[in-house]
């Protein structure tokens, strides 16, 4: 994995996982046969999570609480769980293990591919393990199944159960019945808790010099895959039994190294003929979040189809591709190397730390039987359940190698201190882009000791602070009063003086009384005009009554009082004030009771329109 966390075919976190993949299936193809026991395919889909009592609460059963172990469960299957806060001690395994088989079955003459029968010979690189498989041609690309395609419709998902602090994150998921597992259930040394013995183990010979937990460990794998190969060739020899058991165990250290905590294979008979499949479940650290993975699988795999689907542990990306196998030539019965050619399903389901990577593969050879993989599969996936404590792990970058040191020179004499050149090292709080302050040297601040000091003179230009009532638009206040001018002081009031009016001031005259008018002279009363008419409306002799014209009965008489000689004083607020020379035009103001519209009584003769004065009557107080 580089260090932007890419995934990459040059840097690629699941590469040892998948190479473990590829070899099982070498495995498959060169050592199962005719001979093998297999179990009916039925056994695959028999049995469903959901039916069991436990099968959604897969952390309440009792397994190792430190590491990768794996446990048969009746009516479930196989349990295994992964975590990621403790690793493991790394120590070897394979030369104890195989050392303890080689004296478990003696001597059953020479191990298929080897040619020397010690422990010391018996290695991975002895048998050209493990292989890496290539990408097969687009043609053969299984179809994403159905049971696959399921996968992506919503549904809903469970939280993470709650971890004590420091146990990082775990998982768990159900394999299965049919897969007979090449890994130990115990784990690799300094994973899980068991039991250690403190005398000599059976099968492991003295002087190892390796660490008791290491021996306990080795003495676990050894059973265990001489269990493993009972069951495979039942019905075979020993010598089948014996270069099984041999040749895992020669893979076991590249197993652990590639984060693998469960391989297993399984031989099947389905219709009458025999299936073979291959199931590896490894961790890995991949801090991308699952679209950029999923974008990344879909860019580097050309001939992969992906998919992003959503399982009830959480988002997922699914991938198929057809890849080709090497089979090596000292595993064959003819000792010539060969291809084969399988179809791959591999997932990948990020753990809720945000930089483990569960990642699950399943292949096999015969394409004629993908359907029924990739259903147990699909329900593989859906048993999923993660564990966390909560803590967010911190994605790990690969060292930078340092730079090569250069040669060693003798150290050069010290130089006299008068050549050296002083360097001033910036306080912690330096802002470089800072402006820069005036390049005169600072002068010391003098603190004075007492009062008797002088002050420092002010600097900078003396300004005068307006008091706090200060106006200088002066709305907000009445004016004040200026100062009396003291004696001693010679100089005039600044400002011009401002007469304030009074608070009764009306600078209209129409909020007080209307002062009364200026007697005016009398003038003389024309006859002509009606003296019921303030309006002045010149009528015919017919329409005296009626100035508007409009025809009604004749009215009673009535009397209507005379018009006022001056008109009346409106009351004021205050008592009007002594007659002065007032301002505007007088204006006559009708009593009360006045009636403009009120049907006009008799009137004499109106004089004729040319006689009428040009001056309006006086008792008219629209004039």
């Amino acid at each position: 994995m580089t260090q932007d966390g890419q995934f990459s075919a040059e840097a690629n976190p699941f590469a040892a996982a998948e190479r473990v993949s590829a070899t099982l299936g070498s495995l498959t193809d060169a050592l199962l046969g005719a001979r093998t026991s297999r179990h009916p395919a039925a056994a695959l889909t028999g049995l469903r999570a959901a039916a069991h009592p436990a099968a959604d609460a897969l952390f309440h059963l009792p397994m190792a609480p430190n590491g990768p172990v794996h446990t048969a469960v009746d009516r479930l299957g196989t349990v295994v769980t992964a975590g990621t806060a403790r690793p493991g001690s790394g120590a070897a395994l394979a030369p104890l293990v195989t050392g303890a088989l080689l004296s478990r079955y003696g001597a059953a003459g020479p191990v298929r591919g080897a040619a020397g029968g010690s422990a010391e010979a018996l290695t991975a690189e002895r048998f050209e393990l493990p292989v890496t498989g290539e990408p097969a041609d687009p043609k053969l690309r299984p179809a994403f199944a159905a049971p696959l395609a399921a996968l992506a419709a919503g549904q809903q998902t469970r939280q993470p159960v709650e971890l004590p602090t420091g146990a990082g994150a775990e998982v768990r998921l159900v394999v299965p019945p049919g897969f007979h597992t090449l890994t130990s259930p115990d784990g690799p040394p300094g994973v899980s808790a068991r039991t250690v013995r403190t005398g000599p183990v059976d099968g492991i010979p003295a002087g190892h010099g390796a660490a008791p937990a290491t021996v306990a460990a080795a003495a676990g794998l050894t059973a265990h895959l001489a269990e493993t190969a009972e069951e495979l060739f039942s019905g075979a020899g020993p010598a089948e039994r014996r270069d099984f058991a041999l040749i895992a165990a020669a893979l076991a250290d590249a197993v652990t190294a590639s984060g693998t905590v469960y391989a297993g294979v399984g031989a099947f008979h389905l219709d009458g003929r025999p299936t073979e499949a291959t199931l590896v479940v490894s961790l890995a650290r991949h801090p991308l979040p699952i679209t950029g993975l999923a974008t990344e699988l879909a860019t580097v795999r050309r001939y992969a189809e992906v998919w992003t689907v959503l399982l009830p542990a959480g988002p997922a990306a699914v991938l198929v591709e057809g890849r080709s196998v090497p089979v090596p030539g000292p595993l064959t019965a003819d000792g010539a190397r060969r291809w084969a050619v399988t179809s791959v399903v591999q997932a990948f389901v990020p753990l809720p730390d945000g930089v483990s990577v569960l990642c699950v593969q399943l292949s096999t050879a015969q394409p004629q039987d993908w359907e029924l993989y990739t259903d147990v599969f699909a329900e593989l996936l859906k048993s999923v359940q993660f564990g966390w404590d909560g803590v967010l792990a911190t994605p790990v970058a690969p060292p930078v190698p340092a730079p090569p040191a250069p040669p060693t020179a003798p150290p050069a004499p010290p130089a006299p201190e008068a050549d050296a050149t002083p360097v001033r090292v910036p306080p912690a709080d330096f802002n470089p882009f800072a402006p820069v302050a005036d390049p005169t040297p600072a002068q010391p601040i003098l603190v004075p000791d007492d009062a008797a000091q002088a002050p420092t003179p002010p600097k900078g230009t003396p300004v005068t602070v307006p008091p706090p009532d200060f106006d200088p638009f002066g709305i907000m206040g009445g004016v004040p009063a200026p100062e009396p001018q003291t004696p001693e002081s010679d100089e005039p009031p600044k400002g011009t003086p401002v007469m304030v009016p009074p608070p009764d001031f009306d600078p209209f005259g129409i909020m007080g009384g209307v002062p009364a008018p200026e007697p005016l002279p009398a003038a003389p009363q024309p006859a002509a005009a009606p003296a019921t008419d303030p309006f002045g409306t010149v009528t015919a002799a017919d329409r005296a009554g009626d100035p508007f014209g409009t025809t009604v009965p004749a009215p009673r008489p009535a009397v209507v009082p005379p018009p006022p000689s001056t008109p009346p004083a409106v009351p004021g607020d205050t008592p009007a004030a002594a007659p002065g020379p007032g301002k505007g035009t007088p204006v006559m103001v009708p009593p009360p009771d006045f009636n403009p519209f009120a049907p006009q009584p008799d009137a004499e003769p109106a004089a004729p329109a040319e006689a009428a004065p040009e001056a309006a009557p006086a008792r008219d107080p629209f004039a």
